[in-house]
């Protein structure tokens, strides 16, 4: 690094924090206009007319602007600085858990109540903010940047995962702006997230007339249900929830077909692989019955690697020069970060607002917190030229 370049940054580390003293206003009205624009996972008309929004918000701030056009999600929303390797890659996600009009919008006190304001639009608002600050300042680092709107993380980001990978592949550092922890802490450790459908098939009869020659597909699924629920492990962070289950057609009849739904939940990799190995090894109890397994784990778990020790230390260090204390902490959910750290990318997540509820009726962003977190982001993005982790 430049004696030019460092001086450039310790600089900027004062402006910036002074900088975002005064956005305030201005960061909780984008936050509350987005909030506003609601976007459902399942609902790819409301995501586009987020991605929209996106997009222009984005290009007035010099982006090269592209969409990924999908036909059963929304658009994936690109925005580029510049173009080659070496870049440094912002991960966003616009869509929530929430139904058109199912969660209101409220203020009280210094929280913003509504559908996404934690889980994830306050981190859109700190991205958009802290590349605002960044070019108002003239602090834009001699690298291109990618920030990513991607509409479907909510359902294990099944079209956006190989976008996010292959941009993370080109990139020296991913942001993803995933809500902190309530205490303001990253994400240094999160769990594996799979999902499982168990199918059961049986034999239809009469239930009173020939209930003998019946094999019921819901009794054979019951006695799965209990063996998988038997192998959480709290000791070492594995749990594992039926948490649906459909079958049979009417009373009077013997049930022939009945599934379930088994969400997964891992700390490392060795329980991944037993996990699956056991879900995937199950047989039938009842003569005559049969299953089929299918599924299986979507995000990988995110351990924290002496990489991610690495990481993190690096990014304690930029806030420092803020007068943030930054501190770390684990999570059983899983982000789109999983996907990067997976490829041995020097990931932070968790970078977002600060906060609480998210999927539950509280969810709710504590305005106070978007100044000081997008001048860490806006600090972090300046200072990336600068880093150099061992593998």
């Amino acid at each position: 690094m430049t004696a030019h370049r460092t001086l450039i940054i310790l600089t900027g580390m004062k402006s910036l924090m002074n900088y975002f003293s005064h956005q305030l206003s201005s960061m909780t009205a984008l936050l509350e206009h987005i909030v506003r624009l609601e976007s459902p996972t399942t609902n790819k008309a409301a995501l586009d007319r987020l991605g929209t929004f996106l997009a222009e918000e984005v290009r007035n701030l010099g982006a090269e602007v592209t969409l990924e056009r999908q036909a059963g999600a929304g658009d994936h929303v690109v925005a580029r600085w510049g173009r080659g390797d070496g870049q440094v890659l912002i991960l966003c996600h616009m869509d929530t858990v929430w139904d058109i009009g199912a969660l209101p919008l409220r203020y009280e006190d210094d929280r913003l109540y509504g559908p996404g304001a934690y889980d994830m639009k306050g981190g859109i608002t700190i991205a958009i903010g802290a590349l605002r600050g960044l070019r108002e300042l003239g602090l834009w680092p001699p690298v291109p940047i990618t920030l990513l709107f991607t509409s479907d993380e909510e359902r294990g980001s099944r079209t956006s995962r190989a976008l996010i990978e292959a941009e993370a592949r080109r990139s020296r550092l991913v942001l993803c702006l995933e809500p902190a922890l309530s205490n303001g802490a990253l994400k240094t450790r999160r769990k594996g997230t799979g999902l499982f459908r168990v199918t059961a098939y049986g034999r239809a009869a009469h239930a009173g007339a020939d209930h003998e020659k019946g094999v019921n597909a819901i009794e054979e699924l019951a006695h799965h249900v209990l063996a998988l629920q038997r192998l959480t492990d709290y000791t070492v962070g594995t749990t594992v929830s039926v948490g649906r289950i459909e079958g049979g057609t009417r009373s009077n009849v013997v049930p022939d077909k009945a599934w379930m739904w088994v969400d997964v939940r891992v700390a490392n990799g060795a329980e991944s692989e037993r996990l699956t190995r056991a879900i995937r090894s199950l047989k039938p109890v009842l003569p005559g019955a049969r299953l089929e397994v299918h599924g299986g784990m979507s995000r990988q778990p995110m351990e924290r690697t002496p990489l991610m020790a690495q990481t993190f230390a690096w990014a304690q260090s930029v806030a420092a020069g803020l007068g943030i204390t930054l501190l770390e902490g684990a999570t059983g959910g899983g982000s789109d970060a999983n996907f990067t750290a997976a490829l041995g990318i020097p990931t932070l997540d968790g970078l977002g607002v600060v906060g609480d509820g998210a999927h539950a009726v509280h969810e709710h962003a504590v305005l106070s917190s978007l100044p000081q977190r997008a001048a860490l982001l806006a600090a972090l993005i300046s200072a990336a030229p600068n880093l150099n982790l061992a593998p």
